[in-house]
């Protein structure tokens, strides 16, 4: 049998980069399988020998279909890569910021500053008051879309687009979105009841197996993952909430060419700074099919009152035509990876639950009435009704987390300097002779 070549001899052999020869994959141009430890793409000689006699394929991308070449995210086999790095690998290895840093550098440790990232003293200051002027109740994605432009006002240098410029602002820029959020209160609980927490801290077991978060950092250590449990939690000091905190920034941090991240493309491509860049994402990031849907599993959680109250939910929902907000997934069609392993590393966050029961329940539900598997944003849920976190929490982690993917992309697109600009379709009445 014919061994299979791996990506950058199949781009080499067809005179193209390795990002045309993925887009080529999921056009069904040509067939790709994984090494056997899983981390390699390999392809077809013949398969690859035959398509470079034929020249590249002439086929238009479908009607909603817009190609863009990006060395950042991999998504194939419902398995999610960084650089060719597995995503949930490094939810459970590495920082946020490692991997922030790897998105914008290609290296965990290029360009990190030493300390824990901060935003200036006059950008929290002006950031802060912004967002404090709000009325009571504000959820705190709406916080963070008036943070943002308000961090930007501080910033003189934010049109300098060289990378090193922009990594340095993006630092700030995360810093001060986390920083200028008001401490949780116990009072903005995403639901009411029993609250999760007390358990032990035990080391990941059970339904995560050997899952290992050593090298996740602690409460008090400055981290974003840290400083952003204070901000969503009213009891931030759980054992293993910021290391499952810390996961779940990692796999959301990119997502290919998610609606948002579309939106901060095209924004870069025409030069906008980096702030304006992230305000681009957070105004698309908040939309009922995208990152709001971990609000919507948060509001279907929080309306049972325990386990036995998960068929009546599950059952209101679908006879008023709604769908289950948080199962099934555009791109994942057997499971989505993030989903499985926030889901796991949350039961070791709150075993013994009664909040968690509640998911649980739900999610048992959902499987008997063959409802699709659960996404990330029910896995957002989930985690944040089981450790008490403020309504809204879910869509915060989404948006801190996926600005540092945002700003990768903008990297990438001041890189280009080339404007995305698609071309329209007219569908309307024919022009009238003048």
């Amino acid at each position: 049998m014919t061994e299979w070549i791996g990506a950058a001899d199949a781009a080499r052999r067809l005179g193209i980069k390795q990002a045309s020869l993925y887009s080529y994959v999921s056009r069904g141009v040509l067939t790709r399988r994984t090494s056997q430890d899983g981390r390699a793409s390999m392809f077809d000689p013949g398969e690859v020998e035959s398509l470079a006699r034929r020249g590249r394929p002439r086929r238009a991308p479908g009607a909603t279909e817009l190609v863009i070449e990006s060395a950042l995210t991999e998504i194939a086999g419902d398995r999610l890569w960084y650089r060719g790095q597995e995503a949930t690998v490094l939810a459970t290895s590495r920082t946020f910021e490692e991997v922030a840093c790897f998105l914008w550098t290609g290296s965990f440790h290029d360009a990190q500053p030493a300390g824990p990232w901060r935003a200036t003293s006059e950008a929290i200051a002006v950031g802060a008051a912004a967002q404090a002027a709000l009325p009571p109740g504000t959820l705190p994605l709406e916080r963070l879309q008036v943070i943002v432009p308000a961090l930007a006002a501080t910033d003189p240098l934010r049109l300098q687009l060289d990378p090193p410029a922009v990594i340095a602002a993006a630092r700030g820029l995360i810093a001060g979105l986390v920083d200028c959020l008001p401490p949780a209160s116990p009072g903005e609980a995403a639901a009411s009841g029993t609250r999760a927490g007390s358990g032990d801290a035990a080391d990941l077991g059970g339904a995560a197996g050997s899952v290992n978060v050593a090298n996740s950092v602690g409460a008090a250590d400055g981290s974003i993952a840290a400083r952003l449990a204070t901000r969503l939690c009213p009891r931030p000091e759980q054992p293993r909430l910021t290391a499952t905190l810390q996961a779940a920034l990692v796999l959301l941090a990119d997502h290919e060419l998610a609606a948002s991240t579309l939106a901060a493309r095209v924004a870069a491509s025409v030069r906008a700074d980096p702030y304006a860049v992230v305000a681009t994402g957070l105004g698309a990031v908040g939309g009922a099919l995208h990152g709001g849907a971990s609000l919507g599993a948060e509001l279907m959680l929080a309306s049972a009152s325990g386990p036995a109250d998960a068929p009546r939910v599950v059952g209101d929902l679908l006879r008023r035509g709604e769908r289950i907000p948080g199962f099934g997934h555009f791109v994942y069609k057997t499971g989505d990876p993030r989903s499985v392993l926030l889901l796991a590393l949350t039961r070791d966050l709150a075993a013994g639950s009664p909040r968690l029961a509640v998911a649980d329940a739900v999610l048992a539900e959902a499987r008997r009435r063959a409802l699709p598997e659960p996404n990330i944003d029910f896995a957002l849920a989930a985690l944040a009704d089981a450790a008490g976190m403020i309504r809204g929490a879910g869509e915060a982690v989404f948006a801190v987390a996926r600005s540092a993917g945002w700003l990768a992309h903008a990297l990438e697109e001041y890189a280009r300097k080339r404007p995305i600009r698609p071309r329209g379709v007219y569908t309307g009445p024919p022009a009238e002779p003048s």
